[in-house]
């Protein structure tokens, strides 16, 4: 991708969340006259805001029109939802970029994209720390942890072998030009219907991450009809990953009872490696798949099968993940925090082959809830709601499912504990956003947490 030129052009970031700050300070730095603006003041933004170089001129509290008319160049955040000005300026030719656009047309390092609806942070992870353990230079971020537009600012991505990003949907929306030699679509389920007008533009979305793709690219993903549906929007080879079936294609990515197998991920080499699952750290059928399709993006940018190995041994899993909290009266408490969607839910609970007791609930999204409630009559002994989407929930559940109600975290615990027998699960995966109760997952979180180990 041919790298912009900033130098002395007018441009206008809209949302000063991190990835925003990261884009004004990457145009300031290329010497670009910028301008940052946000709904929030300044005592909303916190303390984030002092990461903001003091060259930004600062827009806050609202969107002055005029900086709006005054742009040459407007950089969005993945948060923001389409709004009038942004719309108005379009349709004037302002170009509108993202975050992620805007940074990867600085990256010279061959790049890898995660996305899906469910496991991206999981699956980011593990190729990150299987190419690193191959002695790779290699950076691991986007909508984990660092963002791009960070690292590009600080210099970290100069001569490295490999760009591993996690990409949600809100940053697929903005790209254009950018294009990942290895693109993973994990899975795909209803999600952020609450910003999408309707299922199919969220998939739309998603199908991005291959748009930029060559013949001389691959497409790992998700063996089912929508992905690989969606996977044919770009010229990139597509490798599906999958449970094993008699119907599996010559090549792609499979999982046996006992092992991963990946079978023809070169065109001049058609040989099988195999891996155990057993060498899993990581619990659950959906893990599995994860692993399976790091795997062959691993393999594909030269990780050895020894650092693919180590990897799956010693990898324990990311924080509000599955998060094992702790072991009182033989019930085992796991943070599932992440969990803010229905097929993030279903997933989880399908690992589980002991009775669990859910804490669920939080700030609707728009998806369909029939699923969940399918989920916990099959695996749950008792279901704990609470937050905003409550109601919403108890009404998919079937009327012999045992539901009770909780206003605080505190409640909802002893609530759970109350419930739950020797051997049992307690989980808090809320299959719905923070936002009614706390700052975001992670908050949530570590209250659940915090409480559990109050007990």
């Amino acid at each position: 991708m041919a790298t912009p030129e900033l130098r002395g052009k007018r441009v206008l970031v809209v949302g000063l969340g991190r990835s925003g700050i990261a884009a004004a300070n990457l145009c300031l730095r290329k010497g670009a006259q910028v301008v940052g603006t946000d709904i929030r003041n300044a005592e909303q933004l916190g303390q984030s805001l002092s990461a903001l170089d003091a060259g930004v001129i600062r827009d806050l509290a609202g969107h002055d029109p005029a900086h709006f008319a005054a742009a040459e160049l407007i950089i969005v955040s993945p948060g923001v939802p389409p709004i009038a000005p942004l719309a108005a300026a379009q349709a004037r030719g302002v170009p509108i970029l993202g975050e992620i656009e805007l940074a990867a047309r600085f990256v010279t390092a061959p790049i890898v994209a995660v996305t899906g609806t469910n496991g991206k942070s999981t699956t980011t992870s593990l190729i990150g720390e299987m190419l690193v353990r191959s002695g790779r230079s290699t950076f691991v971020g986007g909508n984990l942890g660092v963002p791009l537009a960070e690292a590009v600012a600080e210099d970290r991505v100069d001569d490295l072998q490999a760009v591993v990003l996690e990409l949600s949907s809100f940053q697929l929306e903005t790209v254009e030009r950018f294009s990942a030699h290895v693109a993973l679509l994990l899975n795909v389920s209803e999600d952020h219907l609450d910003r999408y007008p309707d299922y199919a533009s969220y998939l739309a979305a998603k199908a991005r991450v291959f748009a930029g793709q060559t013949p001389a690219d691959f497409a790992i993903v998700a063996n089912d009809r929508d992905c690989l549906d969606l996977a044919a929007a770009g010229q990139g080879r597509t490798l599906p990953f999958g449970l094993t079936a008699e119907t599996a294609p010559p090549a792609g990515a499979w999982l046996t009872a006992s092992e991963f197998v990946l079978v023809g991920l070169s065109d001049a080499d058609h040989a099988t490696e195999r891996y155990p699952i057993s060498a899993l750290r990581l619990a659950g059928r959906h893990n599995q798949l994860n692993a399976l399709a790091a795997i062959a993006a691993a393999r594909l940018f030269g990780a050895s099968p020894a650092a693919v190995e180590q990897t799956l041994r010693e990898f324990a899993g990311l924080p509000h993940r599955m998060a094992h909290v702790r072991t009182l009266d033989g019930v085992d408490y796991y943070n599932d925090s992440k969990a803010t969607n229905v097929g993030s839910v279903v997933g989880g609970l399908a690992g589980f082959e002991r009775p669990v007791v859910l804490i669920a609930g939080g700030k609707d999204k728009g998806g369909d809830y029939r699923p969940f409630a399918e989920a916990v009559s099959a695996h749950c002994r008792h279901v704990v709601l609470l937050g905003a989407a409550a109601e919403l929930i108890a009404a998919a559940l079937d009327d012999d499912t045992a539901v009770s109600r909780a206003t605080t975290m505190d409640q909802a615990v002893a609530q759970a504990r109350q419930a739950a027998q020797l051997g049992d699960a307690v989980v808090l995966a809320p299959a719905c956003s923070s936002y009614d109760m706390y700052e975001n997952y992670a908050r949530r979180g570590d209250d659940f947490a915090r409480a559990v180990n109050a007990l």
